[in-house]
Parts: structure tokens; sequence; C-alpha cells
């Protein structure tokens, strides 16, 4: 191995190496919580650093995914490095949030710990070339995240949350063993590398392609999508920093697991069409519940719920490329979202204060008329300069229907043809800024194979076309669809159902412990419901 491939290796190690240090330092001493968080923000740094220098030196030979010289079981992807980059960058902002944010609080050890241990089997997935490391990775996320999840252990709703999510996990787990199953025997090894060459050699058998559909649910089950979503929602009695790494850096994993088996899922035409079938349905629904949501938090994980579906659409229509650009533009931009939902809080209760703002019939109804026709012009010189390969004209309609809203103007916005060519314009160049942006990014060489599906795009555009018009009569019409909205509200009434199955199928129940209990903030008694 050359020299480049063998210190990325080294330094695509050095992350993982360094989360799981931060795991067993809490659990091993006994220091102060101040102390505990210097020695994370620390080893969290200096795990960056590893990161973005393994991805600099996997950039110089970004053809070059390669097993890994310390494990056959591992390989090194540009994909994966700049993901690992990705994820560190915002365990170091969320360390130092989560530091301010648990101040005075009980069993921060446990919650650095918890915290590091996501963080060590993340980057444990990101470097899996093998079924049972992606397995044991993946449940190993949702282990250590449960015990954030209930770190308020007196919130039933956290807790209920958690054993959704325990039981949707394991469901999951149990279907990821089939799909390894089916091509271990197919193949005669667990290996992602002998399974892409035993692809590209013989194409996919059915046993292959069954291993397919069982992959998709499964990522259909941990990715939250309808109707095993519920916990998503519900985990917002969660700290605030877990809930921005939730969304925007544990939820996301779905997407790089497709990205990643992609050559299984390219040949397997019933998994790609329930992708799309699901991910389409999801994106509508949870783009319909979201607009009559109040609070800042649930708009924002309805918001996530929407995104998984519309990311988990991308990667059945075969758009992998745009499915890694959406997936990190959206941790970038709902961590953020998060970490400053209590200025979102304030900022519309002084909207309420100004009276409620609906956005005009001209602009809902005119901006597709624009943003479409834009886009398809960008896309077309895109491809004229073989910058956008693999994008088909229905997923420039996509788009353009995506970015109208950024054209709609607030019936109480400045008034005038000053004012609204001013607001259009600056909507115009969101866009634009945004279409190129995805361009130029799907330009480069990030070692993906797209192969869009003109029949499943042109359910997603349907699709979206139908939010769109939706979205638009009950913003425009609150009184025009009341059973809608009514539905709408109660989130279609899935998770209602998804919650009795569950306690159906794993029953559980939760008491008030006996007299003992844990200090609370300012030395508060808070007590602990435990699951019986």
């Amino acid at each position: 191995m050359d020299l480049p491939a063998h210190l990325s290796d080294t330094a695509a190690l050095l992350p993982l190496a360094a989360m799981l240090l931060a795991v067993v330092l809490p659990l091993a001493t006994t220091a102060p919580a101040a102390a505990q968080w210097r020695r994370f923000h620390v080893l969290a740094a200096l795990g960056l650093l590893a990161s973005v220098a393994s991805a600099g030196l996997h950039a110089l030979r970004p053809d070059a995914a390669h097993a890994s010289a310390w494990s056959p079981w591992l390989q090194v992807t540009l994909v994966g490095s700049v993901l690992a980059v990705l994820v560190q960058g915002l365990v170091v902002v969320l360390g130092h949030f989560s530091a301010r944010y648990l101040q005075g609080e009980a069993g921060q050890a446990r919650y650095v710990a918890s915290l590091a241990g996501v963080l060590a089997a993340v980057h444990a997935l990101l470097l899996a070339d093998h079924w049972l490391v992606l397995i044991a990775a993946w449940a190993a996320v949702g282990l250590a995240l449960e015990r954030l999840l209930c770190f308020y252990a007196d919130r039933p709703f956290a807790l209920l949350a958690a054993h959704k999510k325990r039981l949707a996990d394991r469901l999951a787990d149990a279907l990821l063993l089939a799909a390894a199953a089916l091509c271990w025997t197919t193949v005669g090894s667990g290996s992602f590398s002998d399974l892409s060459a035993h692809l590209q050699a013989h194409g996919a058998s059915p046993a292959l392609q069954w291993a397919a559909v069982l992959l998709a649910v499964a990522v259909v089950l941990r990715t939250a999508l309808l109707p095993v979503h519920g916990w998503l929602i519900q985990v917002m009695e969660a700290p605030t920093p877990v809930s921005a790494l939730l969304h925007a850096g544990v939820v996301n994993l779905g997407g790089y697991v497709l990205i990643r088996l992609w050559p299984l899922l390219e040949q397997a035409a019933a998994a790609r069409w329930l992708l799309v079938a699901l991910g389409a349905a999801t994106a509508v629904l949870a783009g319909l519940v979201m607009l009559t949501r109040v609070s800042i938090k649930v708009r924002l994980a309805w918001s996530t719920v929407a995104q998984m579906g519309f990311m988990v659409l991308e990667c059945g229509l075969g758009l992998t490329t745009l499915a890694l650009l959406h997936l990190i533009g959206h941790a970038l931009y709902k961590s953020h979202g998060f970490l400053v939902a209590a200025d979102a809080v304030r900022q519309a209760r002084l909207q309420d204060l100004r009276g409620p703002a609906r956005p005009t019939a001209a602009s809902v109804l005119g901006a597709p008329l624009l943003t479409v026709p834009l886009v398809l012009l960008l896309a077309t010189a895109g491809v004229a300069t073989a910058r956008a390969a693999a994008w088909p004209w229905w997923w420039s309609v996509v788009l353009g229907l995506a970015w109208a809203p950024l054209l709609w103007r607030a019936d109480r916005a400045p008034a005038g043809a000053a004012g609204t060519a001013q607001h259009l314009l600056r909507g115009l160049v969101l866009a634009t800024a945004l279409t190129a942006a995805a361009m130029l990014t799907h330009g480069l060489p990030w070692g993906l194979s797209d192969a869009p599906a003109d029949a499943p795009g042109l359910l997603a555009l349907a699709s979206l076309a139908l939010l769109y018009a939706l979205q638009a009569m009950l913003l425009l019409r609150p009184a025009a669809l009341p059973r809608l909205r009514r539905w709408a509200y109660a989130g279609f009434y899935l998770d209602e159902r998804f919650t009795r199955l569950t306690l159906r199928c794993w029953p559980a129940r939760w008491v008030p412990p006996p007299p003992a209990s844990v200090s609370g903030p300012k030395g508060l008694p808070r007590t602990v419901h435990t699951p019986v």
C-alpha cells in the first residue's frame, strides 16, 4: 500500500479510537463534570483533526476505495471520510453546547460516555466493509443513543419513544441479518467489496434481490419513515443537543447505508420501487403535518421525517449523489435549527404579536412558473458542460417545486412594485445559488454511480406536485379542507396504531420507583420511572 493510503487509513481510525477513549474515561474516573467535559472537548477536537486529515489524504486519490490496512472488514472511502468530518465537527459543537446546557445536572458523566459511544459507533459504521461490522455498529448507535434519549428518566414520553425505537431497531437488526445471510450464501463472503464484484460479474440473483428488499425495509425502520416515525417526534423530551445529534447526525445514517450498498439496490427493481413509494408517501404526509404544528421543535422533527422520506426517495430513484448532498445539507441545516430553537421561538412570538401572516395567492401560484424554468435552464447548461451527468429533466421540475416557497410573499410584506420585485429577486438568487451549488458538487468525483429511473421519477414528480397543491390549499384557504387539516394535525393517526402494536408485541409499563430518587437540577428531587 502506498503512503497516502496508509496514512489515510491511520487517520480514519483515530477518531474511532478517540471516541472509544472518551467512553472509557467518564466511566473509569470520578472527576468533576467540568473536567469530564474538558477531556471530551480535547478528544473530540483531535478526532476532528484526524477526520480532516483522512478526508484530505483520500481526496488525493478519490477513486481509490481500498480495504483498510488494519482490517479486511473495513474500507476507507471518500464519502465515508467526508461524512466522518461532518459528524465529528457536529459533535465538537454539540459538546460545547451540551456542557452549557447541562450545567448543574446530575449524570453528566453518563451523558458524556453515551455521546462518545454514539460517535464511536458512527465512525465504525462509516468504515464498515462487512455485513457484521455494519450490523454491529448500527446496533451500537441505537443502544448508546437510547441512554441519551432517556437522560431525563422521569419523562414518560421519552421512555415510550425509546421503547418504540428499541422495537424498530430490533426488527431492523433481524432484517439486516437475514439480508446478510442471503448475500453471504450467494457470494460466499460477507464483504461489500466481494458483493459488488459478484454483482458486476453475475448480476443480482433472486436471493440477492430479496436481500435488497430486506435491506430497504430495515432502512425504513431505522430512518423513521411513516408509519414508524412516532419515536422521532416524541424524543423532543430529550435534551436539545440530543435532538440536534439525532436529527442531524444519526437518523441520516439510513441514507448512507443505501448509498454504500447501492450496487445491490441498483439491480433490485422491487427494492427501489419500495423506497420510492414509502419515501414519497412520507414526504407528502409529513410535509402536510408540519404545517399544522405550533411547537418549533416538533415542527423541526416533522420536517426531519419529511426530509428523510425525500432522501430515501432520491436513493430509490437512483440519484445517489444528490442523496449524499441532501444528507450533508440536511445535517448542517437541522443541527443549526435545533441549536437556535430558542431564537426561533422568540421570533415566532414576535410574529404572533403582529398577527398571522399567510403567503399571497399570487406568490403561491406564480412561484413555480418562475422556479421550474429557472432550474430547467440551469440543468440544461449543466448537462451541456458535463457537470450534471445523470440529472434527468423530471428532477429539475422536482427541484423547481421545492425551491418555489422561497418566492412566497407574505400578505403583510411591504407593498408596492419595488417591494415585490426585491422579494422576487432575492428568492430567485437563492434558488439559483442552491441549484448551482447542487450541480457543481454533483460533478465532483465522489466515486458514486447514478442510475436514474424514469418511471419512479414521474411518480416522485406527481407526489411533490400533489404536496405543493395541498400545502397551497391549506395555507391559502384554511377552512377549505377541514377534514384533511384535522387528520394532518393528528398525524393521520399512524403513530397511535404503531404504538398500540408496539405495546402489544412488546408490553411495557412505567411506574414510579421506591422512595429513593435522583437529585435534579438545583437540588430538587426527580422521580425516576423504570420500565417493568
